[in-house]
């Protein structure tokens, strides 16, 4: 059994304008799992400019405690403030392990606290678990292009520290008992904030679905052809009110925004159905889309490996099927 003092599973919840991400209570429920093996607590940490509707939020997730900083300071993500703010909480509570979503801001947040806390930081994960002769977390994460998954523990220093892919957990409501809130007020000294956000700015097509938010994704692969065939998964998403996705070959074709890829170098997404049009199903795209509920693919070759991975499976030009599959659903809809 780990020899550290240090107790209880932290999960970092990243909030954008007061609104809570869904990478935050997506790691809830791993963290739920490595508190009850670990016999000890799980706490949600916010840091924000005004908490009332995260902390709201975070209730219904299953954590036993919720620990609030709220100051101007955190209105906008800054390192330096975050950095210290969270140092600060680390130090005065002690836990073995903090859980931060692997999002743009997180990982910037993630190696900048460990390195303050001068312990270890396991990126990009995309399992956990914990070992019980150790009591450290097992932290799983691609490695050698997706043709490995390594594991990896941090038996020396404590609080444990892991960035996990957004998508990859399921958000899971639960019956919640009460949940202690403590409010703490940390203030950052001026000098400790060395970069300030002076403006930002929304890409052009945020009004796009979040492919990490997306309930169905329809993906395009080395199949399609080219950028202009994408118009046929769009207006299939659009039927569906579904967001459009693709493998990293159509990205790296130029076909479509890295924004879209989905696939170990791009976003992990879980969606309740994901439809791979044209993708073969190579084991680094297959570590992103995994976990949907429902997996349908359509691809001329029979032996493509993304028909292993389907639920269901349509072999067929997607030329062909994707114009008809697209005006049933609309005719249904109607």
């Amino acid at each position: 059994m780990s020899e550290f003092k240090n107790r209880d599973i932290w999960v970092f919840i990243e909030t954008d304008e007061g609104k809570v991400k869904s990478v935050g209570l997506e790691l809830l429920t791993p963290g739920r799992m490595l508190a009850d093996k670990a016999g000890e607590e799980l706490v949600a940490v916010i840091l924000g400019r005004d908490n009332e509707e995260a902390v709201a939020q975070v209730r219904q997730y299953g954590a036993d405690r919720i620990i609030s900083v709220e100051g101007p300071e955190y209105g906008k993500y800054s390192f330096d403030a975050y950095t210290y703010a969270m140092a600060e909480l680390v130090q005065t509570y002690g836990p073995s392990a903090v859980l931060i979503g692997a999002t743009n801001n997180g990982r910037d947040f993630g190696p900048r606290l460990s390195c303050r806390l001068r312990t270890g930081l396991t990126a990009d994960c995309t399992s956990l678990d914990y070992d019980a002769e150790s009591g450290n977390v097992a932290w799983t994460r691609p490695a050698f292009g997706g043709n490995l998954m390594a594991v990896i523990m941090c038996p020396n220093t404590r609080p444990q520290i892991g960035t996990v892919r957004p998508g990859v957990f399921k958000k899971l409501p639960v019956d919640q008992k009460e949940v202690q809130v403590i409010r703490e007020n940390i203030s950052v000294p001026a000098e400790k904030i060395r970069t300030r956000l002076v403006d930002s700015v929304r890409e052009a097509a945020s009004g796009i679905v979040n492919l990490e938010d997306a309930e169905i994704i329809i993906s395009g692969g080395r199949g399609m052809g080219g950028p202009e065939n994408f118009k046929l998964l769009e207006e299939l998403a659009g039927v569906l009110g579904a967001a459009v996705g693709a493998s990293r070959a159509a990205v790296d074709a130029g076909w479509i925004g890295h924004a879209r890829q989905v696939g170990q170098t791009g976003k992990t997404v879980g969606p309740k159905l994901y439809i791979a049009c044209g993708i073969s199903g190579a084991i680094q795209h297959l570590a992103g889309m995994s976990g949907s509920d429902c997996i349908v693919a359509v691809n001329k070759d029979p032996e493509a490996p993304i028909f292993k991975a389907a639920d269901y499976g349509i072999v067929g030009n997607l030329f062909e099927v994707l114009p008809v599959l697209t005006e049933e659903i609309r005719k249904l809809k109607a």
